[in-house]
C-alpha cells in the first residue's frame, strides 16, 4: 500500500471512530431524555429547553471552534517536526480557553436574570446559573481534545465524549428527581427539576475534562522527548494567537448564526405570545413540547446523518489538498447521497408514527401531546433540509470556503426571524409558526450551499438516485408502516393501551426498515459498489444477494 493511501485510510479510520462515538453519544442523549422529560413535565421541559438554548449559544461563542483550530495547527506543526511550536500552540490555546471560558461563564452566571427575561421565561435563570461553570470546563476540554486530534488520534476524544454523556445521563435524572423531591412548593418543582438536570451537564463536562487531563499527563513524557530533539525556532505568541483567531472565528460565526435560530425562536415566541395575552406557564408548556419532544426526536436521525457526514470530511480535505478533484467529487456525491438515504425514511417515519412515538417515549406528557405530534407531522421534512445543509456546509469548509456557510446562515436567519415574527404576530398559528421557520431556515441554507458547492467544484449532484428514488422508497415504506400499525393495533387489542401501542410501534418500525431496504434495491437506487461502501456494507450486500435483489 502506498503512503498516501495509507494516510487516507488512517484518516478515515480515525474519522469513523469519532463518528461512531458521536452516534453512540446521540443515542444515549435520547435514551436519558425520555425518563428526564417525563420527570420534568411540560413546564420543566420548557424551562430546561429555554436555558439550554442560551447555554448552547454561549458554548459556541466560547469554545466551539477550539478543537478544530487546535487540531489543524498542531497537526501542521507535527508534520514539519516542530514539536516545540506544536506544544506552544497547545499552551497558548489553553490560556485563551481559560480566559474566554471564564468571561463567558461569568457573563451567563451574573446575567442569568437578564437572559431569562430576554427569552421571555424568567424561571430559566436558576438552571442557567448552574450551567455557567460548564462553559469554562468545555472550553478547556475543547483544547485538550483538539490537541490529541492534531496528533492524529481520535480515541481520547471519543472516549471522553462517551464518558461525558453517560455521567450526564445518570446525574441529570438522579439530580432532577432529588431536586424535585426536596422542593416543598409545588409551583417551584418545575424550576427545581430543570435545575437538577443541568447539574448532570456540568458533571459530565467535569468528568470528561479530568479524563483528558489524565490522558495528557500520561502522554506528557512522550511529548517532552519529542520537544527535546526539536531544533526549530520557537514562534512568537502573537503569531500563534493570530492563527487561532483566523481559524476559530469563521467556525464560531458559522455555528453561532446557524444555532441562534433556536434561541431567537424561543425569545420571539415567549415575548410575542405574552404580548398577545398568553400566560408564562402556557408558554413554558408549549416550549416544552417544542424543545423536549419535537427537537429531541428530530435530533436523533439528524445526529446520525451529521456524524456520518463529518467522518468523511478529513478525507475530502486530503483529496482536495492533493488536487485530485475527481476523487473530491466522488466523495461529495457519496456523502450527500448517504445522508439522503438516511434522512428520507426518518422524516417519513416520524411523520407517519408521530402520535404513537410520542405515546411510547413520553407517556406522562399528555396535555400537549396532540400539539407535539402535529409538530412532528408537519416539521419532519426539516430533517431532510438540516441533514443536507449540514453536510454541504461541511463540504464548503473542507474546500476552504470558510466564510460561505456563515453568509448563507446569516441570510437564512434574517429571513427566518422576519417570517416567524410575522406569523406569530399576525396569524393564529401559535407554536406551529416555529415549525414553519424550522423548515424554511435549513431549506434556504440548502439552496445557497448547493449553488456554492456547484460553483466551487464545477459539480452537479445526481438527482434521480440521490433524492427522487429515496423519496419514493420512503413513501412506500411510510404507507406500509401505517398499514402495519393499524392492523397490529386491531390484532393486539388484548393488551393494555400503552403496551399495545409500544408493540405496534416497534413492530411497525421493524417492518418499515425491511420495506425501505427492499424498495431501495428494487428501484435500483444504490449500486453494488455503493452498498459495499456503506457501514456494514458486506452484510447488507450478502442479505441482498440472498433475497435476489442484486
Amino acid at each position: 500500500m502506498s503512503s498516501s493511501k495509507k494516510k487516507t485510510n488512517d484518516i478515515l479510520k480515525q474519522g469513523t471512530i469519532l463518528a461512531a462515538a458521536s452516534i453512540f453519544v446521540r443515542m444515549i442523549g435520547v435514551m436519558y431524555r425520555i425518563p428526564l422529560n417525563n420527570l420534568l413535565g411540560e413546564d420543566g421541559n420548557g424551562i430546561y429547553g429555554a436555558a439550554y438554548k442560551v447555554y448552547s449559544i454561549a458554548l459556541i461563542v466560547s469554545s466551539y471552534g477550539l478543537p478544530l483550530a487546535v487540531s489543524r495547527m498542531v497537526a501542521a506543526k507535527n508534520v514539519q517536526g516542530q514539536y516545540k511550536n506544536s506544544h506552544r500552540i497547545f499552551i497558548n490555546a489553553l490560556i485563551f480557553a481559560t480566559v474566554i471560558g471564564a468571561v463567558v461563564g461569568g457573563l451567563i452566571y451574573f446575567g442569568a436574570d437578564f437572559f431569562a427575561s430576554f427569552i421571555g421565561l424568567s424561571r430559566a435563570a436558576m438552571p442557567l446559573r448552574v450551567l455557567a461553570p460548564t462553559i469554562f470546563c468545555v472550553a478547556v476540554l475543547g483544547v485538550l481534545r483538539g490537541f490529541f486530534q492534531g496528533h492524529n488520534t481520535m480515541v481520547p476524544t471519543a472516549i471522553s465524549q462517551v464518558l461525558e454523556q453517560i455521567v450526564n445521563a445518570v446525574i441529570s435524572c438522579v439530580a432532577a428527581y432529588a431536586f424535585i423531591s426536596v422542593c416543598t412548593n409545588p409551583d417551584n418543582k418545575a424550576v427545581f427539576g430543570a435545575t437538577g438536570s443541568t447539574v448532570g451537564t456540568f458533571s459530565g463536562a467535569l468528568v470528561a475534562l479530568l479524563f483528558m487531563v489524565g490522558v495528557y499527563c500520561l502522554n506528557r513524557p512522550v511529548f517532552k522527548r519529542k520537544m527535546d530533539h526539536d531544533r526549530h525556532p520557537v514562534e512568537r505568541n502573537k503569531v500563534i494567537y493570530s492563527m487561532l483567531f483566523m481559524t476559530v472565528v469563521p467556525v464560531i460565526l458559522s455555528q453561532t448564526v446557524y444555532q441562534i435560530s433556536g434561541l431567537v425562536d424561543t425569545s420571539i415566541f415567549g415575548n410575542v405570545m405574552k404580548t398577545n395575552g398568553m400566560s408564562e406557564n402556557i408558554v413554558e408548556r408549549l416550549m416544552g413540547a417544542f424543545t423536549g419532544q419535537y427537537n429531541v426526536l428530530i435530533s436523533v436521525p439528524l445526529g446520525i446523518a451529521t456524524a456520518m457526514g463529518t467522518s468523511i470530511n478529513p478525507s475530502i480535505v486530503a483529496s482536495y489538498t492533493k488536487g485530485n478533484m475527481v476523487e473530491v467529487k466522488h466523495k461529495v456525491k457519496t456523502v450527500i447521497k448517504f445522508n439522503m438515504l438516511l434522512a428520507f425514511p426518518c422524516a417519513v417515519g416520524l411523520a407517519v408514527l408521530a402520535t404513537p412515538v410520542n405515546i411510547l417515549l413520553f407517556p406522562r406528557l399528555i396535555t400537549y401531546r396532540a400539539v407535539a405530534s402535529n409538530m412532528l407531522l408537519f416539521g419532519s421534512t426539516s430533517l431532510i433540509f438540516y441533514a443536507l445543509s449540514t453536510v454541504t456546509s461541511g463540504v464548503l469548509q473542507a474546500l476552504d470556503h470558510m466564510s460561505l456557510p456563515v453568509i448563507h446562515s446569516a441570510i437564512s436567519l434574517i429571513v427566518h426571524v422576519i417570517l416567524v415574527y410575522l406569523l406569530l404576530r399576525f396569524t393564529n398559528l401559535g407554536v406551529y409558526a416555529l415549525i414553519v421557520g424550522d423548515v424554511t431556515f435549513p431549506l434556504l441554507v440548502c439552496i445557497l450551499n448547493w449553488r456554492s458547492v456547484g460553483k466551487a467544484l464545477n459539480y452537479k449532484q445526481e438527482v434521480r438516485t440521490t433524492f427522487g428514488l429515496p423519496a419514493i422508497a420512503a413513501v412506500i415504506m411510510g404507507v406500509c408502516c401505517l398499514i402495519t400499525y393499524k392492523i397490529l393495533h386491531l390484532i393486539l387489542g388484548i393488551f393494555g393501551s400503552y403496551v399495545q401501542n409500544a408493540l405496534c410501534t416497534i413492530l411497525s418500525i421493524c417492518v418499515a426498515a425491511v420495506v425501505y431496504f427492499v424498495a431501495l434495491l428494487a428501484l435500483k437506487t444504490v449500486t453494488e459498489e455503493e452498498l459495499l461502501e456503506m457501514p456494514m456494507g458486506r452484510t447488507l450486500f450478502s442479505i441482498a444477494r440472498k433475497m435476489h435483489l442484486i
